[in-house]
């Protein structure tokens, strides 16, 4: 809990005036313990998991062929069904699995630093800690996320999440719970080693979550600003891992590519990309061939 109850204390706590943002901040929390705002992530997740991906949904069901020619993998259609057996699925997940994670996390959280006080951290701050965290679980995540690949790992874990050979938004946390808690791990690992204050904490796990959502959106949109993001996995490129389903041992990577082209686990996409690359070559010299008759 805060130890300003008042914009006065605060001012002459920190001894300046409050930023408009510190104002928020103290007007949410000053009531509030800081196991109750710790608990907020939960809610946070639930809230941006049932509309991040509702307008990918809203395209795959309404079956425009505008939208359609972005679809990675154009013959397959999710029905609204599906998609809401898949919603139903995430949120009991994340109420009775992911919420009592949070709760006895908060001693280790409060004991490594997490913190919610005054004042806010600079925005330089926010994006230095966020950049790192992001680091930290794509490097860890390809490691889990190989080991999950395993014939163990696959048969008794991972094979739910393959369910969706064409992924949606919807199917992003769609997983066995035990998935959830391995790479659960990737997620909170960067803020256990480098502690940040709790509006950090939010929204990292907000920006992981749309990531992992856009990621499995089936949905390769040129004009998307993760185009200037250098290595960015894109829905196309994690599209091809849930394509080839059990046997995949390639795309393994959660944020950027650069682990794939290491440990060379991108080399049947690649192959997939020359080949898909040759064929549209060829469609196109007979189709100039044929106008020109």
């Amino acid at each position: 809990m805060l130890p300003y109850q008042t914009l006065e204390e605060a001012v002459l706590g920190l001894g300046r005036n409050l930023t408009s943002a510190e104002k928020l901040w103290l007007d949410y929390s000053a009531r509030k313990s800081d196991f109750n705002l710790y608990s907020h992530i939960t809610f946070f997740l639930c809230l941006v998991f049932s509309l991040a991906p509702l307008p990918y949904a809203f395209i795959e069901l309404s079956q425009s062929e505008i939208m359609a020619k972005f679809k990675v993998q154009t013959k397959i259609k999710t029905s609204f069904s599906d998609m809401f057996k898949c919603y139903k699925h995430v949120i009991k997940t994340f109420i009775v699995v992911v919420g009592p994670l949070n709760t006895v996390s908060f001693p280790a959280f409060k004991w490594v630093g997490i913190h919610t006080s005054l004042p806010l951290p600079s925005l330089w701050e926010v994006s230095s800690q966020l950049i790192v965290y992001f680091l930290i679980e794509d490097y860890t995540n390809y490691w889990l996320h190989r080991l999950l690949h395993s014939k163990w790992g696959y048969e008794k874990i991972h094979y739910m999440h393959h369910e969706f050979s064409a992924p949606i938004g919807f199917a992003a946390p769609y997983a066995h719970w035990a998935e959830i808690l391995i790479l659960g791990i990737p997620t909170f690992l960067g803020p256990l080693i480098i502690p940040c204050h709790i509006v950090t904490l939010c929204l990292w796990t907000i920006l992981r979550h749309v990531e992992a959502i856009h990621t499995h959106s089936g949905y390769e949109f040129p004009w998307s600003p993760t185009k200037l993001i250098p290595f960015y996995v894109g829905p196309e490129y994690h599209d091809y891992h849930h394509l080839v389903g059990r046997r995949s041992q390639s795309n393994f990577a959660s944020v950027f590519t650069y682990c794939d082209h290491i440990y060379g686990t991108d080399r049947g996409y690649r192959h997939h990309k020359n080949a898909l690359n040759k064929v549209i070559s060829y469609d196109h010299f007979w189709h100039l061939q044929l106008k020109d008759i």
